[in-house]
């Protein structure tokens, strides 16, 4: 086909999705017109249907709500909160500083939850298989520590328990307990807390480990469960972008005035 044969069709296609219809007059989710959805549901409703295709049952919904609110923010010290309350005080429009802020979520900061998803659907294939998943934990554990690595999503530099790992892990064991989940995912993120305890303290989950389980018992993709998180730190880096908008204060950096950072290169030297 040659460009001089393209038709309407050709080119209505060309960003054909099964997300959003719109029409004049008109505008769907998935199918549900949106004025019913502003009727009768809720946002974090509203964010499975688009991402996932269906509005979720009522587990899945306080899962995820629980997860989002718990992601949502952890202080200016975090780099992508701090890279957004600096990037307000240059000058730029508040959609610049949260995504500034979100820029900085990489693989290191932000994205432990991914690699914690991913760690546990192996570990739950691998015991599908007939394996132990206690004996299954261990070696990823050696795995991880031979490698110098993180296990990811357990410990955390600032916490010596994570105050968000008991709230959101009672829920995960109610909703198995009640048949509403299967656990497998939970199985696999207790035997590696297990396993990492066994080397001589406890490492227990944090943020990034309780939400993977979360994520991998509702059947959600690593990297998507890396998006969610990113959507919901995305209401912190706003909160505080904001907040640093209102003090009125310019081109503010990593260190208050007078404080200049030590400098460590050649001493003044002649030309």
């Amino acid at each position: 086909m040659t460009d001089g044969d393209r038709t309407v069709a050709d080119t209505t296609a060309w960003w054909a999705t099964g997300v959003t219809r719109i029409a004049p007059g008109e505008i769907g989710y998935r199918g549900y017109a949106v004025q019913d959805l502003i009727a009768e549901s809720d946002f974090v409703s509203t964010i499975w249907l688009l991402t996932r295709g269906e509005l979720p049952d009522a587990t899945t919904r306080r899962l995820l709500d629980a997860v989002l609110v718990a992601s949502a923010d952890h202080g200016p010290q975090a780099p992508s909160i701090a890279s957004a309350r600096m990037a307000i005080t240059c000058g730029v429009g508040v959609n610049s500083a949260v995504a500034n802020g979100v820029n900085v979520l990489g693989d290191t900061h932000g994205g432990a939850g991914q690699q914690c998803v991913a760690l546990l659907q192996r570990l739950v294939a691998a015991e599908r298989e007939g394996r132990d998943i206690d004996e299954l934990a261990i070696d990823a554990v050696a795995d991880h520590r031979a490698r110098g690595a993180f296990v990811p999503g357990f410990g955390h530099r600032f916490h010596p328990r994570d105050p968000r790992r008991d709230p959101i892990l009672a829920l995960v064991e109610r909703a198995v307990a009640g048949g509403e989940l299967e656990g497998a995912a939970l199985r696999a993120g207790l035997a590696l807390e297990r396993a990492l305890a066994a080397r001589g303290r406890p490492i227990p989950m944090n943020i990034d480990g309780i939400s993977a389980i979360v994520y991998a018992e509702l059947g959600v993709e690593p990297e998507l469960a890396r998006g969610l998180f990113v959507l919901s730190r995305s209401v912190g880096i706003l909160a505080h972008a904001w907040e640093e908008a209102g003090t009125g204060r310019r081109i503010k950096g990593p260190l208050p005035p007078p404080l200049l950072a030590d400098y460590t290169g050649p001493q003044a030297r002649p030309l």
